[in-house]
């Protein structure tokens, strides 16, 4: 039967398990370099779902899914679990992959992986792939990536889906953006974006999809600033960076990846990749 791993048997209390010393923050540095990082934030607490990045799927502990879609990328060099538990860094581990053990206390999943980039000091760019879309799909990690290499001017970018089900466009949780003839954000909201008056001007609306890119040294930048009026009032992070003068780029995709925030998504989840 398939299910959560049990926590107390992943792990031994949190003060024996070790980490190989590269794996521990150290300074923050600025880089010219082309080298690119993928950080999957994985979180133990949950309110809706308790130890989600290690609910099994098919088998697999969701972060593992993710991990392994993420190594699907070309335009990757490094892919790291960003998590502040030892149970999800041991059954990381134990499937292959680099982890960085971070403060319980962030915010948000963009603070938790600016604490881990600190330990790749020669990464330029920073892409955030959210722990729970085991369906990501790697050649949109990797456009997002090969636009921040090719183009430092790109601070953040993030990426869209044309909204296909017309219901979603007044869902409050399903965030919607515009965007300007450069591709570049206007407004995410979660009302709907715009009010169409008139809607053959704009025919058609844009959900946003939850991954991010950085340029390294505006990751920082941007986890520096407090949270801004409009993000606390729609709750939308990604706002403080609008709010603040920045211009996040939307790359727009047919490809959605459906998140997990509860057992019975998973489920859903679990049927679409088992065929069952």
């Amino acid at each position: 039967m398939l299910g959560d791993w049990p926590k107390s048997a992943l792990a031994p209390p949190f003060a024996s398990f070790h980490l190989p010393r590269t794996f521990f923050p150290i300074a923050v540095a600025s880089t010219d370099s082309a080298r690119t990082l993928v950080a999957i934030p994985a979180r133990w607490g949950s309110t809706r779902f308790p130890g989600k990045p290690l609910h099994l799927i098919a088998g697999k502990p969701l972060v593992q899914h993710v991990w392994e879609r993420c190594q699907e990328c070309k335009q990757i060099d490094d892919v790291i679990i960003a998590t502040d538990d030892a149970s999800i860094a041991e059954a990381a581990a134990s499937f292959g992959a680099k982890t960085v053990l971070t403060d319980p206390d962030h915010p948000s999943g963009t603070d938790r992986i600016a604490e881990a980039a600190k330990s790749f000091p020669d990464h330029r760019v920073v892409i955030n792939v959210q722990g729970d879309e085991p369906l990501i799909s790697p050649a949109l990690i990797d456009e997002l990536a090969r636009t921040l290499r090719d183009d430092p001017a790109v601070k953040m970018i993030t990426a869209a889906a044309p909204i296909q089900d017309a219901a979603q466009i007044s869902d409050p949780n399903i965030v919607k953006v515009i965007f300007d003839t450069h591709g570049d954000a206007l407004y995410f909201s979660r009302s709907p974006l715009p009010y169409q008056r008139n809607p053959d001007a704009w025919p058609r609306s844009y959900r946003h999809l939850g991954i991010y890119g950085f340029q390294r040294s505006f990751l920082f930048q941007f986890v520096s600033w407090p949270p801004s009026r409009l993000e606390q009032t729609e709750s939308l992070e990604q706002l403080r960076a609008l709010e603040n003068g920045t211009r996040i780029r939307v790359v727009l995709t047919d490809e959605l990846s459906p998140g997990v925030d509860t057992p019975e998504q998973a489920a859903a989840i679990e049927k679409h990749l088992t065929g069952k």
